[in-house]
């Protein structure tokens, strides 16, 4: 088993050369619809006027945000202390499902957020267990919504998508998204 796993390593990191070369994007199957969903959310909004902070991510850096920027957990123990600045917007992509309380993480999050702000979150939900450096959690649609209007958020806009290839092709290893792959549910 070590070595179909060892072969298979080495030829998802030539493919994912080639994909590189030929032009065509560097993304999971997975999160090609989120990227498309939470892009088609951003895009309405005043990006110009916003300070925006990503946890976790760089996937945000290009867009033309007054300012960003970008911290990684668990360097920035989201957990912990909020961090000093106020930020317009919030994004944190599949990184809930890796804290210990993901409760505070939300209420820190939101102490972090100027008046008005937004917070953007998303998260798997059929997926394999991915330590990084833990994985703790996993919600529906509506359990998310539940945990953050229990955190005190008024406004909560919520959204999933995924299809049945997907999970089962990424219950084993990370599937690169191919043109040829279904994003239908």
């Amino acid at each position: 088993m070590r070595l179909f796993e060892a072969i298979g390593w080495r030829v998802a990191v030539i493919e994912r050369s080639l994909r590189l070369a030929a032009g065509l994007p560097d993304i999971q199957w997975m999160r090609v619809v989120m990227h498309r969903e939470t892009s088609r959310f951003v895009s309405k909004l005043p990006l110009s006027e916003m300070s925006a902070l990503e946890v976790s991510g760089k996937h945000w850096q290009n867009t033309p945000f007054r300012s960003y920027l970008s911290l990684d957990y668990p360097a920035f123990d989201i957990c912990g202390e909020p961090h000093p600045a106020g930020f317009d917007i919030v994004i944190a992509e599949q990184v809930l499902e890796h804290v210990l309380s993901p409760r505070r993480a939300i209420e820190n999050v939101y102490q972090m957020l100027n008046p008005g702000g937004i917070f953007i979150v998303n998260t798997p939900f059929l997926v394999r267990i991915h330590d990084h450096p833990i994985d703790c959690t996993r919600w529906s649609e509506r359990g998310l919504r539940q945990l953050l209007y229990e955190c005190r958020s008024s406004e909560i806009e919520t959204g999933s998508w995924g299809n049945r290839r997907c999970a089962r092709a990424n219950f084993r290893s990370w599937v690169p998204y191919r043109p040829w792959h279904s994003l239908k549910k």
